[in-house]
C-alpha cells in the first residue's frame, strides 16, 4: 500500500478495473459529467434558438470552441503542474456554478444572446482545462495493465451519455424550459464532485528533469519535445491527427448531408447513427471485459484501416439498411482503433508528462478536427457525398498506413 497526496492509501496493484471501487468512482464521476455536458448543450441550443435565428444559434454553439482550441495545451501544462485530479475537480465545480447561476438568472429574466455567449465562452475555457486532465487521470487511479479495460469502460460511459443526455435534456426543456435543463446539468456536475473528492490517486514515480519548471511555456515546450523524441508517441500523434481529420467530418456533418442527398430523412439518419453507436459500444464492452488485446499497435492500425474502408463504403450504399451495416463496422473498427490508441498513449507516456501529452491528442480530436466541418459542407455542395466520403476514407487510411510504417508501433504491446 502507498499513501497518496490526499493522505489515503492507494493500491499499487490490482483488482481488475471493473471490480476496483476507485476506478468505479472515477467512472461514475466521468459519466455524470458527460451526461451533464449533453444536457447543457441541449439546453444551450434550445435557448439560443428561442432567442435568435439560425445564425445566432450557430454563433452561440461555435463560440465555445475558440477558447477550447487556444487554451487546450495550457490545460495539459496545468494538469501536470498541480495534478489532474485537482484540475478536474476545479473544472466540474466551475461548470456546476456557472450553469446553476445561469438557471437562477433565467428564473427572473429571459435568456439574452450576450448571456448565452458569455456562458459558452466560460464553458469553453473550462473544457480546455477539463479535457486534458480527465484524460490524464486513468493512469493515476489504476495499474497500467488495466488501462485498455478502463478505455473500454470510458467508451461505454460516453455511449451512455450520448443515449441518455439528449433525451434527458429534451424532457427537462419540455417540462420547465431551458431553466430546468440548465439546472439539471448543474446538478449532474455536482454529482461528480463527491466521487472525485473520494478518489485515491497513485503517486508519480520520481523522474529527473520532469518536474515543472518556473514557466508554463518551458513546460509546454518540454512536453512537445517529449512527444517528438519518443519512439512511439510521435507516430501515435500522427495517426490521431490524420485519421481524426478523415473521421470527424463525415461521421458528424457528412451523415446529415448524406441522409438529405438520399432522401432517407431524419429516421434514416437516426438508424445509421444508432448503428455506429452499437458498433462502438460493442468494442468498448469487449475491451472492458477482456482488458487487453495482443499486438495492440498492429491491431490498432489495422482496425483504423478497416474502419476507413467502411467510411468510404457508406456513401456508396443504396439503402438505409446497408448503410447502417457499414456504420456498425465503422463503430466497431474505428472505436477499437481509437481505444487502443488512447491506451497506448497513456501506457507509454512518462507519468509526469501525461497532462501535456493528453492535451495534444485532445487538441486534434476536439479542436482541430472539427474545423473540417466547413470544408466538408462546402465539398459536399460541390462534389456530392461520394467523393467526399472517399477522400475522408483515404485520410483515415493514410493515418493507419503511417502507423504501420513505424516498426516500434507495429510491435507495441499493452502491459499484461
Amino acid at each position: 500500500m502507498t499513501v497518496t497526496d490526499t493522505g489515503t492509501p492507494a493500491r499499487t496493484a490490482g483488482h481488475p478495473a471493473h471490480r476496483d471501487a476507485n476506478v468505479l468512482r472515477w467512472l461514475g464521476a466521468y459519466t455524470a459529467s458527460m451526461i451533464g455536458d449533453s444536457v447543457y448543450y441541449m439546453a444551450l441550443a434550445w435557448a439560443a434558438a428561442r432567442t435568435g435565428g439560425g445564425i445566432q444559434t450557430g454563433v452561440v454553439l461555435a463560440v465555445g470552441s475558440i477558447p477550447r482550441a487556444v487554451l487546450m495545451l495550457g490545460g495539459g501544462v496545468l494538469a501536470d503542474r498541480i495534478g489532474p485530479r485537482r484540475v478536474v475537480i476545479g473544472s466540474d465545480t466551475a461548470r456546476c456554478l456557472v450553469v446553476l447561476g445561469l438557471a437562477g438568472a433565467l428564473l427572473f429574466t429571459s435568456p439574452a444572446l450576450w448571456m448565452l455567449i458569455a456562458v459558452a465562452l466560460v464553458f469553453g475555457v473550462v473544457d480546455a482545462l477539463f479535457l486534458p486532465a480527465v484524460g490524464a487521470l486513468p493512469p493515476r487511479v489504476t495499474a497500467s495493465g488495466q488501462l485498455a479495460r478502463v478505455q473500454g469502460m470510458r467508451g461505454l460511459a460516453t455511449r451512455l451519455a450520448n443515449v441518455v443526455g439528449a433525451p434527458l435534456g429534451g424532457v427537462a426543456v419540455a417540462l420547465g424550459g431551458p431553466t430546468l435543463a440548465f439546472a439539471a446539468a448543474g446538478l449532474l456536475f455536482a454529482v461528480s464532485l463527491p466521487l472525485l473528492l473520494s478518489l485515491r490517486i497513485r503517486p508519480l514515480p520520481e523522474q529527473d528533469g520532469a518536474e515543472p519548471s518556473g514557466t508554463a511555456w518551458h513546460d509546454l515546450a518540454d512536453g512537445l519535445r517529449h512527444i517528438r523524441r519518443h519512439p512511439l508517441l510521435g507516430p501515435l500523434m500522427i495517426v490521431v491527427a490524420v485519421s481524426e481529420l478523415g473521421f470527424v467530418g463525415p461521421l458528424n456533418l457528412g451523415l446529415i448531408l448524406l441522409a438529405e442527398e438520399r432522401h432517407w430523412g431524419a429516421s434514416g439518419m437516426g438508424w445509421i447513427i444508432a448503428a455506429f453507436g452499437t458498433g462502438a459500444g460493442a468494442t468498448a464492452l469487449l475491451l472492458a471485459v477482456r482488458g487487453r488485446v495482443p499486438r495492440a499497435g498492429l491491431v490498432m492500425c489495422l482496425a483504423v484501416l478497416v474502419g476507413a474502408v467502411a467510411i468510404g463504403t457508406l456513401a456508396q450504399l443504396p439503402s438505409v439498411a446497408l448503410a447502417a451495416a457499414a456504420a456498425v463496422c465503422v463503430g466497431l473498427f474505428a472505436g477499437l482503433g481509437g481505444s487502443l490508441c488512447g491506451a497506448l498513449i497513456q501506457t507509454v507516456t512518462e507519468p509526469a508528462y501525461l497532462g501535456r501529452v493528453t492535451s495534444v491528442s485532445t487538441l486534434f480530436t476536439h479542436a482541430i478536427a472539427p474545423l473540417s466541418y466547413p470544408v466538408t459542407g462546402a465539398a459536399v455542395a460541390v462534389w456530392g457525398t461520394g467523393p467526399v466520403f472517399a477522400t475522408s476514407a483515404a485520410l483515415c487510411a493514410a493515418g493507419a498506413l503511417t502507423g504501420l510504417a513505424f516498426t516500434r508501433l507495429r510491435r507495441a504491446e499493452l502491459p499484461g
